[in-house]
C-alpha cells in the first residue's frame, strides 16, 4: 500500500535522479517545496523551464550561454591566445573567481575514463584542434594551453592525451600547478588555492 501521495513519491524520485542527492535530501527537498508558497513551487519550475529553453552551448568554447558565441569569447577584452582546458562548465566559473586567467576557455564535457566507457572520441577534443588551426588561418595564433582538467587519474590522462597532439603544434602547453590536492575537484576548490595553481602552471 503506497503511504505517499503520487506526487509527492513522482518529486522524490525527480529529486533523487539528480547527482549527489540521495533518498533523504530528496524527501527533505520534496517535503520543503510542499510546506513553502505557491511562488516558491512556480518559480522553480519556471527556472526548470528556462533553463532548457534558453541556453545552448557555445560554438567556440562549448561552455553553457544564452548566446552564440558566449560572452566570453565575444569579448574584446579576452586573450585569445590563451586557452584554458577544462572538464566541465563549473570548472570556469571556478577559475573566472579567481580573477587570475585573462584568456579564453576550451569545455571538453568530461574526461577519459575507459571505466565508464567514455574516450577521447566522447570529448571535445576534435573540436579544439580544430579551433586551433582556424585561428591560426585567421592569423591570431593560439600561443598556449593551459590544462586545466581535475587533478585525478582521469584528469591527468586526459591533459596528457592533449598535450601529445598539440605539442607537435609548436604551441606551449602548461598544467595548472600542483597546489591542487590530488584526487580533488576544481569547483570545489578555493579562490585563492586555484589562483596559485594558476600562477605557478608548469610546462608538460
Amino acid at each position: 500500500m503506497q503511504t505517499i501521495a503520487e506526487p509527492v513519491s513522482q518529486l522524490i524520485d525527480a529529486f533523487s535522479a539528480l547527482p549527489g542527492i540521495g533518498p533523504k535530501s530528496a524527501s527533505r527537498l520534496a517535503y520543503y517545496i510542499l510546506r513553502a508558497d505557491a511562488s516558491v513551487a512556480h518559480n522553480l519550475a519556471q527556472a526548470l523551464e528556462n533553463l532548457k529553453a534558453n541556453t545552448l552551448f557555445c560554438s567556440i568554447c562549448f561552455n553553457i550561454a544564452d548566446r552564440d558565441p558566449c560572452a566570453i569569447c565575444s569579448s574584446g577584452e579576452r586573450d585569445g591566445s590563451m586557452v584554458c582546458v577544462v572538464e566541465e562548465p563549473l570548472d570556469v566559473q571556478a577559475i573566472e573567481r579567481t580573477g587570475e586567467f585573462k584568456g579564453q576557455y576550451h569545455v571538453l564535457h568530461g574526461a577519459i575514463s575507459p571505466i565508464e566507457g567514455v574516450g577521447p572520441d566522447n570529448l571535445r577534443v576534435a573540436e579544439l584542434l580544430q579551433r586551433i588551426q582556424a585561428a591560426d588561418k585567421r592569423g591570431r595564433p593560439i600561443t598556449e594551453v593551459l590544462l586545466a582538467t581535475n587533478p585525478n587519474l582521469e584528469g591527468e590522462a586526459t591533459a596528457m592525451y592533449i598535450a601529445r597532439l598539440i605539442k607537435p603544434l609548436e604551441i606551449r602547453v602548461t598544467r595548472l600547478a600542483r597546489g591542487l590536492p590530488m584526487g580533488g575537484d576544481l569547483e570545489y576548490a578555493d579562490e585563492m588555492t586555484l589562483g596559485r595553481a594558476l600562477l605557478g602552471r608548469s610546462e608538460m
